[in-house]
């Protein structure tokens, strides 16, 4: 309790007449009081009315789910959009004459309160100066702010968003209690898929509080990992019955979350917020059914076909393999493996029979050279002068006298003839030339 109080707030206790002590003098403060000087219960009251009477008034939007009208005032409960939180709101008759069409349960309106506080009860009131339902172009225009709004921050961006699992295990599911979504998602997606199984949370999906249960139970499934996929479902309605699946909270919820999620709302026309941020959207519950597991007919179409393909795709190899193996084994290399060894044999043979011929042919050729070569030196050979009767005549140093003035009389010779040689002594000597008489 606030302990600034002032001491004028409520008139003082004042002693019985012809008492002769004087009354206690009243705290100022709320803080100052005690067990032996309290306050007059009337002086707590009429602080705290002088308190709540200067908190200003605020415009609050809110959802109206019980209307009393009396004879003069008209008791109106407001609930919080999304929190439990809930007020009761006093109207007097001409705040309601005003409104063009009667409150009712459900209605969503912005209601100007001023808190006001009973002194004689104690009793803290809401007191309502102006209300205004709020209309469907009100309600359109702030969807369209926000979406332009999530939209900036890249909410909507189809690039942040999650794929589909091809085949999810367990799916988690998020509707009514009871309700024909449900069995429309579990039903098509069985028929489909009969091995899937589910993970349902059962939440309301309208009024007050519903936006704040679905984003709970999101929670929770995108908190297990066993969960491979969510879907938000829910069935058709009006417009006002919707507006709890394009509330900014959960729209920031569902982009938060780890694990895929599908929106299925409504029907085909109906396009909550939700549509949008979510990573997959389904024109109905019976869509999301469809789309979040195959189809095992299809399936087993599709392995059957891929077998048949890959049936014919290893015929086709083993047929071409065969083909090769048979072409390698007709060729000579593998049919008459020693007839590669016979043609070597035989250029062998030809090769030595050739070079053989080659090395006798030059041998020959070399031996006339040689023979002629020998004839040439023998032609040329000192001796055979000798051997057509001429003679080498030397000195006694050895050396061979071609000029006759090189031989002195009485000098002893050296004649060299074909066979043998002569020792002969110079008598005389001539310059006759060969031929001269």
């Amino acid at each position: 309790m606030d302990t600034s109080f002032p001491h004028d707030a409520a008139p003082h206790a004042h002693g019985a007449p012809g008492q002769q002590e004087p009354p206690a003098e009243l705290p100022r403060l709320a803080r100052d009081t005690s067990p032996e000087n309290p306050w007059p219960l009337s002086k707590l009251s009429h602080a705290l009315h002088g308190w709540v009477q200067k908190a200003p008034d605020a415009w609050v939007e809110g959802q109206v789910i019980e209307v009393n009208e009396r004879a003069r005032v008209c008791y109106v409960t407001l609930r919080d959009l999304q929190e439990e939180a809930s007020v009761s709101v006093t109207l007097f008759k001409k705040e309601m004459a005003r409104l063009e069409r009667p409150l009712e349960r459900g209605s969503r309106v912005v209601v100007n309160l001023q808190a006001d506080f009973y002194v004689k009860t104690g009793r803290l009131s809401m007191l309502g100066r102006d209300i205004r339902p709020v209309g469907l172009g009100d309600l359109l225009e702030r969807l369209e702010r926000l979406r332009r709004a999530l939209a900036d921050e890249g909410l909507f961006d189809p690039a942040r968003k999650k794929p589909l699992p091809v085949l999810p295990h367990r799916v988690g599911l998020i509707t009514g209690r009871n309700s024909d979504a449900e069995k429309d998602v579990v039903r098509n997606a069985t028929n489909r898929w009969p091995g899937v199984q589910f993970e349902i949370r059962e939440v309301p999906v309208q009024g007050s509080g519903s936006a704040r249960a679905v984003i709970g139970a999101l929670e929770e499934l995108d908190a297990m990992a066993e969960v491979d996929v969510i879907v938000i479902a829910r069935g058709g309605g009006a417009f006002e019955d919707l507006l709890s699946f394009s509330e900014e909270s959960l729209l920031r919820a569902v982009f938060a979350a780890r694990t895929p999620v599908v929106s299925a709302i409504g029907h085909e026309n109906d396009q909550p917020l939700l549509d949008h941020v979510a990573d997959v959207r389904a024109s109905t519950p019976t869509d999301a059914g469809k789309r979040i597991v195959p189809d095992v007919q299809d399936e087993r179409l599709r392995i059957l076909q891929a077998r048949a393909a890959l049936d014919r795709a290893v015929s086709t190899l083993i047929d071409r393999e065969q083909q090769g193996l048979a072409t390698m084994r007709s060729r000579p290399s593998l049919s008459q493996p020693d007839g590669m060894i016979l043609v070597r044999e035989e250029d062998l043979d030809r090769w030595r029979s050739r070079a053989w011929s080659a090395v006798n042919s030059q041998t020959l050729r070399a031996q006339d050279a040689v023979s002629q070569m020998r004839a040439r030196v023998r032609a040329l050979s000192p001796q055979q002068t000798l051997d057509r009767g001429y003679a080498v005549v030397q000195a006694a140093d050895g050396s061979v006298l071609t000029d006759a003035d090189d031989a002195a009389a009485g000098q002893a010779l050296a004649v060299r003839l074909a066979r043998g040689e002569l020792g002969v002594q110079v008598t005389g000597t001539s310059t006759r030339q060969p031929g001269e008489h």
